[in-house]
């Protein structure tokens, strides 16, 4: 069910969380909100290719 890239991204995910968590209450806001972009980014480019990769093992 799930592959070694899907707990990759999941991964990358969790520390831009963490990341932009830890900026956000150390006071540094801005840089806080931009690392917070990444994480709906990063879950895009995983779930685009696993639907590449799902739409290639069908043909």
């Amino acid at each position: 069910m799930f592959k070694q890239s899907d707990f990759f991204i999941l991964l990358a995910v969790a520390i831009s969380f963490a990341v932009s968590g830890y900026l956000w209450f150390t006071g540094q806001r801005e840089e806080g909100l931009f690392t917070a972009v990444w994480v709906p980014s990063i879950l895009c480019f995983g779930i685009y290719f696993k639907l590449m990769a799902i739409r290639g093992s069908k043909s």
